[in-house]
């Protein structure tokens, strides 16, 4: 995968447009954030006096530094792609979660909006990994007509777990 960025991994020092180990990157940051993005959840949805002001202070700094490394491995113009996606997929996001929730008895609607910034923000940065490691799995990047085929049967496998998801209510 090539960085567009500097950054150090494992002590070795990578430049903009070098090419770092992909298992590295997406195992480290896919088990990190699996972690971060579970006590966020837990955080947020556990009980009824949930601590919102240490849930945006711990999951708010994460995602933060996500980010900020999001733009060094992955660029810009694919970071800007990732929020403007998550801004359309909101819908998917909140039955996915509303779901999730239905397992504990509980529902989306239970919580006050504010709780979600952070389970939705970590929704986004997960799947936006997911993504970058499928185009790279599938060698999609670079490759036009490949990458086209792989984001048409994401979009229609996405768009079927959320029907399904909301149609089992």
């Amino acid at each position: 995968m090539k960085l567009h960025g500097p950054m150090t991994i494992n002590g070795r020092k990578y430049e903009a447009g070098d090419n770092a180990p992909m298992g590295m990157v997406y195992g480290f940051f896919l088990i990190h954030m699996g972690m971060f993005g579970l006590s966020g959840f837990l955080l947020a949805y556990s009980g009824e006096d949930n601590p919102v002001g240490f849930l945006y202070a711990h999951g708010g700094i994460a995602c933060f530094v996500y980010i900020v490394f999001y733009l060094s491995i992955f660029g810009r113009d694919r970071v800007q792609w990732m929020f403007v996606n998550a801004a359309i997929g909101l819908f998917g996001i909140w039955v996915e979660i509303d779901w999730i929730l239905s397992l504990f008895g509980k529902r989306a609607a239970d919580f006050p909006w504010h709780v979600h910034v952070i389970p939705f923000l970590y929704y986004v940065l997960y799947t936006f990994l997911i993504w970058q490691m499928l185009l790279d799995a599938t060698k999609a990047r670079g490759d036009e007509a490949r990458e086209k085929a792989v984001k048409a049967i994401y979009v229609v496998v996405s768009l079927a777990v959320y029907g399904a998801i909301w149609l089992a209510k």
